[in-house]
């Protein structure tokens, strides 16, 4: 059965997660380099089944584009670009990065877990990719 893969694309740092192969759960992956996700994505399309990728679209509060969005657009592009195979979708992202903080301090992670970006990036990735699957069922 084929994965999901969320993408929480930022200018230095990609948190990535993934489904379970049933798709029932969101689960963190891993933290790439912005340089590296094309690359890292291609390698984990080679030893797994994807079936599509989603992107988290960042917005302000009153739905206009923010100063990411438009590297967010690129990278979107990009990947299609580069892995034309599987479609790729985006989702609004919004209060994803506060919501993962919140998810880390309920599930007990010390302090300086939680204010590690890498950590936060990926965690994050996984809310967007839980949001679409409840979304999408």
């Amino acid at each position: 059965m084929a994965r999901v893969v969320a993408i929480d694309y930022g200018n230095k740092r990609v948190g990535l997660a993934a489904t379970d192969p049933l798709k029932l759960i969101a689960n963190p992956l891993e933290t790439v380099h912005a340089q590296e996700v094309i690359t890292y994505l291609k390698a984990y399309v080679q030893r797994e089944e994807v079936e599509a990728f989603v992107v988290g679209m960042p917005k302000k509060l009153d739905n206009t584009p923010t100063d990411v969005t438009s590297a967010v657009i690129g990278f979107v592009r990009k990947l299609q670009k580069e892995i034309p195979t599987i479609p790729v979708h985006t989702i609004d992202e919004r209060f994803t990065s506060r919501m993962a903080s919140r998810a880390m301090l309920a599930g007990g992670l010390k302090k300086k877990d939680r204010q590690n970006k890498a950590t936060v990036d990926k965690v994050s990735a996984a809310i967007i990719l839980q949001s679409f699957l409840e979304a999408n069922p």
